[in-house]
Formats: structure tokens, C-alpha cells, sequence
């Protein structure tokens, strides 16, 4: 059924930076019929009801899809039905699912092989297929269609020598000489993620060549180094090394969905600023 509202879909949209995402646009006077993609229905369930209990008033809608970004017949199906729910159209595809597995390979829980295939194909292929499944339905939005993807600030690789803030030393810093290596105190492994989201990145910069004729903005968003569960370092500890709160990553998004960087598209934007390459 169509509707007047404008019809979004976010991926992951259940938990971490996600859920923050939902709740900014639920949170916005302007009205969405917001989808929400996850791989369990349930948890996509519980995710609105706590949303409803946190915000009592909205002027939009939330529903949820199952979506599995390792599953090419999961998204498939979840795009033929978010189509013939809204007539074929969308209005906003983010794609906000992403994981992160460089502790599990510090743990031994998954050999680096496994982590990295992983991570790239649910950071980067999933994300890919899923926007080529969604894009005939983002060409029939007469609202200006967009394509958010979301990265990291861990993937510019202008600031891979970068030492100057407390961040940039956890992630760039060397480890002493001899092998095995071992992380320094304070730092972090993320080579496998900060990889597959500058991979993202390009992935990003071909959709905004292939869309630009058709009028589909397309950003990534980089929404800052934020207190979420990706990577399984736990969102206190994160917070004690600097993250800020995940609502701040939820409020850039929608900041992006609602025309306040319509100068920047193409490019991967931050908070305050468009982050280098």
C-alpha cells in the first residue's frame, strides 16, 4: 500500500547504533514509515516496544523485516516485501548492519580467514547485494531518494598516521618488535573491520557514480567512535576509553536523511566534518 510518508529502511536496525538511528527519526517531527531489517523478527519486535515505552509520541510508523545480509534469497525476499507492502517504492535505504570479529581471532574463537570473510561479507558484500536488490525501488521514490551507508572513522586512510588523539593512538599505534605480536596496553585490533568498511567506502563512491543520473543522493556516514556492542569490547569499557553516547551517531544519520548534508553527497561525512580518504 503507498503512502505519503517517506519510507525508510535500515539495516541492524534493532540494536547499538541502529537502534539509535530508529529513534532519532522516531523522534522527528517529520513523519517515515520506518522498516526496520534484522535477522530475528523477535528482537526486532522487542526493539519497538522498548522504542514506544522510551517515546510515547510520533508522527511515524515502525514495522519490522527479516533481513540477513549473509543471505542473498533473505534480502531478496525482504526487498519483494517492503515493494509490495509500499508499491514498489523506498524512499531511504541506510545500511547500518555491520559486524566486527578481530577480538574473536585475539580470542582463537574464529581463525582470521573466518573472521575476515565474515566481516566482509556482512560489512561489504550483504551491503552491496542488498543495495542492488533495493535500487528499482529507490528509482520509483518521487520524495529524492537516498543511499546512506554506514562506516567508520577507524577506515580514512589519510589518518592511518595520524598520533595527535587518544583514538588515533589506540588504533594506529605499532606493536614492539618479535612475533606474535601483541597488542600495546589501551589499544585495539581492528584490522579486519577498519579493512572491510574502507572497502565500504568505495562501494559507497560506485553507488553515487551509478545512481547519479538517476537523482539518488548517496553519503557514507562515519558517526564517530561510539559506546555500542560491534566488536565485543562491551559498551562501558568503550565509554572509559572516550566513546560517546550512541544517540550522537543516531542523530548525525538522521541529520544525513533529512537534508542537512545535501553539499556533501558522495562523500563520507561526520558529525562536524567531511572525514579525508
Amino acid at each position: 500500500m503507498a503512502s505519503d510518508r517517506e519510507i525508510v529502511f535500515i539495516t541492524g536496525g534493532n540494536t547499538g547504533l541502529g537502534y539509535e538511528v530508529v529513534k532519532a527519526l522516531y523522534k522527528s517531527p517529520r513523519a517515515y514509515e520506518i522498516i526496520i531489517g534484522c535477522r530475528t523478527v523477535s528482537k526486532g519486535e522487542d526493539a519497538i516496544a522498548t522504542l514506544q515505552r522510551e517515546v510515547t509520541q510520533s508522527a511515524s510508523t515502525l514495522s519490522v523485516q527479516q533481513a540477513d545480509l549473509e543471505s542473498d534469497a533473505s534480502l531478496g525476499q525482504a526487498v519483494d516485501a517492503i515493494s509490495a507492502r509500499h508499491g514498489g517504492r523506498l524512499d531511504v535505504l541506510i545500511n547500518n548492519g555491520g559486524a566486527g570479529f578481530d577480538a574473536d581471532i585475539a580470542a582463537g574463537t574464529r581463525s582470521t580467514r573466518e573472521a575476515f570473510n565474515t566481516m566482509w561479507d556482512v560489512n561489504v558484500s550483504g551491503t552491496h547485494v542488498l543495495t542492488q536488490l533495493a535500487a528499482p525501488l529507490l528509482l520509483k521514490s518521487d520524495k529524492g531518494p537516498r543511499l546512506l551507508f554506514v562506516t567508520s572513522g577507524t577506515s580514512t586512510l589519510a589518518e592511518t598516521e595520524v598520533f595527535d588523539t587518544p583514538v588515533a593512538k589506540r588504533i594506529n599505534a605499532s606493536p614492539p618488535a618479535g612475533w606474535p605480536k601483541q597488542n600495546p596496553p589501551g589499544t585495539m585490533a581492528i584490522t579486519g573491520y577498519r579493512s572491510a568498511k574502507t572497502g565500504l567506502n568505495m562501494v559507497m563512491r560506485e553507488w553515487a557514480r551509478i545512481l547519479k543520473e538517476d537523482g539518488v543522493r548517496v553519503w557514507a556516514v562515519s558517526p564517530g567512535f561510539l559506546a555500542t556492542g560491534l566488536g565485543g569490547i562491551g559498551a562501558e569499557k568503550l565509554k572509559a576509553m572516550g566513546a560517546l553516547d550512541p544517540s550522537v551517531g543516531g542523530e548525525t544519520v538522521r541529520d544525513v536523511v533529512e537534508g542537512k548534508r545535501d553539499t556533501e553527497v558522495g562523500k563520507v561525512v561526520r558529525r562536524d566534518m567531511v572525514q579525508p580518504w
